[in-house]
């Protein structure tokens, strides 16, 4: 039981409620109605899956700088507290789970599966390279939004692309925010973020201007898709939130950059959600 909290804790697997509001609302979304039980059912355990397994791959690809990082050198797999191989066993135990719940689900799920594996797996690596790595994250957690409209579709469409890039955007708000935290060390060793590149002023700009161009997106995708009050409050209530996120992290001041960046951002996804939820219902 010890070694499974310790897995839990190195997964974050309380934080699997950011991308699940956003998946259940592209089902929805697609459905025009409440999905059935079925397809939620497969649709849960293809994003649980997919994500325990992207953070994993992100943990284990990570684990020399994490252990030179004096602010990440405590977590689990840095300080040796799990071993190596069942990290990796459990990467491939939730990927061979993801394939398989999309072939539950549809056909083209299943096509799709290998490309969602790609951007999964070749995240950890963007930071080496290019300091958009935010976004791409962003991009990879979005893209289960898209995944649960075709889930339900079963077919390519491009409406659900406001919503993922919504959901983009948003993730690399905080992302951004949150990586103010490793500026000198991500300079010292070459790494590449957007709080490296631009500073912290920098930075957090660009966080500001993510989390608008979330609410931008938000708002079209209503438009769109032609949802109704309850939506749209629900998508001012969720800029409010985005807004005090950055009045409390200010340059010079991140004392609260996890309070901003975890705690209260788990309330965007569900509050769009429940609102969507209550346009479709009332």
């Amino acid at each position: 039981m010890n070694k499974i909290g310790r897995f839990l804790k190195l997964i974050d697997f309380s934080h699997s409620l950011f991308g699940l509001p956003f998946a259940y609302l592209g089902a929805i979304l697609a459905a025009g109605a409440i999905p059935s039980l079925y397809q939620l059912f497969w649709i849960t355990i293809a994003m649980i899956a997919a994500r325990t397994a992207a953070l994993c791959l992100n943990r284990v690809i990570d684990r020399h700088i994490d252990q030179a990082n004096p602010r990440t050198a405590g977590w689990i797999l840095p300080s040796g507290q799990l071993p190596l191989w069942a990290i990796w066993l459990a990467v491939f135990l939730c990927l061979g789970l993801l394939f398989f719940a999309a072939a539950k689900l549809n056909p083209l799920c299943l096509r799709l599966a290998p490309l969602a594996v790609i951007v999964l797996w070749g995240y950890s690596y963007t930071k080496r390279f290019t300091w958009w790595c935010h976004l791409i994250l962003g991009i990879a957690i979005g893209s289960g939004t898209v995944g649960a409209w075709i889930a339900i579709s079963g077919t390519l469409d491009w409406q659900p692309l406001l919503l993922g890039m919504a959901v983009a955007c948003w993730i690399a708000g905080f992302d951004s925010m949150y990586a103010c935290q490793d500026i000198e060390f991500d300079r010292e060793n070459n790494l590449h973020s957007i709080p490296a590149r631009f500073g912290e002023i920098g930075a957090l700009r660009f966080s500001a201007l993510f989390h608008f161009f979330t609410v931008i997106l938000l708002i079209a995708n209503g438009m769109v898709l032609k949802l109704g009050w309850f939506y749209f409050m629900g998508v001012a209530l969720a800029g409010i939130i985005l807004t005090y996120e950055h009045i409390i992290v200010k340059p010079g001041n991140l004392s609260r950059v996890n309070f901003a960046s975890f705690r209260i951002n788990h309330y965007v996804g569900l509050i769009i959600f429940a609102a969507a939820m209550m346009d479709i219902l009332v």
